[in-house]
């Protein structure tokens, strides 16, 4: 009788962990739903990776930006976020500050040889 007892507390208390753990995975994915911007870069479950144009909650869609092709997906074909907007934003402008040091050491680079011949000629 005792050993049916334990089996049964067992039991109870997997199910209970499972139901937690289902729970939990439903609450993280409402939320990333809910944190869609325009300019996220997603991936859908399909594999296709697009930049997110428009959001529509109410009627669960979403708009995406394909290399200028714009396709209406259903929000559940979300499978995960690749890149928030604001982490492409910080990442364009480190690619400016990059382009910009590079053009002056060009800049730079085409003044020391225009100098160097014309003191050769």
């Amino acid at each position: 009788m005792s050993s049916i007892i334990i089996l049964l507390i067992f039991v109870l208390g997997m199910m209970w962990f499972t139901q937690r753990n289902q729970k939990k995975q439903a609450t993280q994915r409402q939320e990333q739903l809910n944190s869609l911007s325009k300019g996220d870069e997603i991936v859908t479950i399909g594999g296709l990776y697009a930049l997110i144009d428009e959001v529509d909650v109410d009627n669960q869609k979403m708009v995406l930006d394909v290399d200028g092709v714009f396709l209406t997906f259903e929000l559940s074909a979300l499978k995960r976020v690749v890149a928030k907007a604001a982490d492409q934003t910080s990442a364009d402008i480190i690619d400016a500050e990059v382009v910009e040091e590079l053009e002056e050491i060009v800049e730079e680079t085409v003044e020391s040889a225009k100098e160097e011949a014309s003191d050769n000629n």
